[in-house]
């Protein structure tokens, strides 16, 4: 005969054992809100905020030790290009630090590859708020972080993030700038290089070079259309099969800088002069644009004010703020510099 011992005193529900989620719902509310109310922040009414700590009491949750209340702004990216990244972290540290926050930053990479989760552990940091930066994010990421009270806000995301607000810029009118540049120097034979097709940016932008040419009324040949990715290697070796057609391009639109400079190099193994045999146009203005040979003409995204944007959109959530609209756009600018001019004659 088994003995029975006696009952195991109720484990008092340590912080995490129940989801901010879960509190929100019993109390009818958002999980920002309880967020707010667990880490001592205004802009909760009194009555709800008494309802929601009744339930926290309720089911044991313990609130972050005190030494944990700075203020953070995390901003994620999927991969670091050192231009871009570092003009995205200048915009978010300048408003960041107007309202008393740090900034932190990580890059996901490793875990996407590996496929191991890189929200959990963001989770566990407690960040006031979440800026993605062309990451690999979905509305389960979304949903995860909404879920413990963390706010997000995506930076050119690569997909729909469904009610997740958004940062980015004018793509569509960039790309049509940097096409009509190009029309009127004189080229009719234009070469396409795009992105990945479920990226938001490069279907914005082929979007815009199509119109360029539409309503130029110049029939465009979709045998100089090509799609990679946004990398030196593919921006080479899609030239270098345009550049092999003996009815090549006379300029190529590229999806980025990235693409253009290896376009470059393309057109260097095919013997061909820039501009003068072929115009070449970027996107992105990263810093080694105006230090190529010849300087490249490309369209400029202001990097350091999306990261402000995406910044005080993080925080105004994070406060309980409603935001006007979920989509904000800021203006791209075409930089002409050496890469293009007259196509060659015949």
């Amino acid at each position: 005969m088994i003995e029975e011992g006696p009952p195991h005193p109720r484990r008092k529900a340590r912080r995490g054992d129940i989801p901010i989620a879960t509190i929100a719902e019993l109390a009818g509310v958002s999980p920002p809100t309880v967020s707010k109310v667990i880490n001592g922040r205004p802009g909760v009414g009194r009555r709800t905020r008494e309802r929601v700590e009744a339930l926290l009491r309720d089911h044991g949750y313990r609130r972050p030790p005190p030494g944990g209340t700075t203020q953070v702004l995390e901003v994620v990216f999927e991969w670091m290009l050192g231009s871009i990244a570092i003009e995205v972290l200048r915009g978010v540290d300048e408003v960041a630090s107007a309202h008393g926050c740090t900034v932190g930053f990580t890059d996901v990479r490793r875990h996407v590859l590996s496929g191991v989760s890189w929200v959990a552990p963001l989770i566990a940091r407690r960040p006031t708020g979440v800026i993605t930066v062309s990451a690999v994010v979905d509305a389960k990421h979304s949903e995860e972080l909404a879920a413990s009270g963390i706010p997000m806000v995506a930076i050119d995301p690569l997909g729909g993030l469904f009610d997740t607000p958004t940062v980015g810029s004018s793509n569509w009118s960039g790309a049509l700038a940097a096409t009509r540049h190009l029309l009127e120097l004189g080229h009719r034979r234009l070469g396409l290089l795009t992105g990945p097709v479920r990226d938001l940016s490069s279907r914005a932008r082929r979007d815009g070079f199509r119109a360029a040419v539409d309503h130029a009324g110049i029939p465009f040949d979709d045998s100089l259309e090509r799609q990679g990715v946004f990398t030196f290697e593919s921006g080479r070796d899609l030239a270098a099969d345009l550049l092999a057609s003996p009815d090549r391009p006379t300029a190529i639109v590229c999806g980025d800088d990235l693409q253009a400079m290896g376009v470059y190099e393309a057109a260097r193994r095919a013997g061909l002069r820039i501009p003068d045999d072929l115009s070449v146009v970027g996107f992105d203005d990263i810093d080694q644009s105006a230090r190529l040979a010849p300087r490249l003409t490309t369209v400029r995204q202001p990097f350091a004010e999306m990261g402000g944007t995406a910044a005080r959109l993080a925080l105004a959530l994070a406060s309980g703020q409603a935001l006007a609209q979920n989509r904000y756009e800021l203006d791209t600018h075409l930089v002409i510099r050496d890469s293009t001019g007259s196509p060659p004659r015949s």
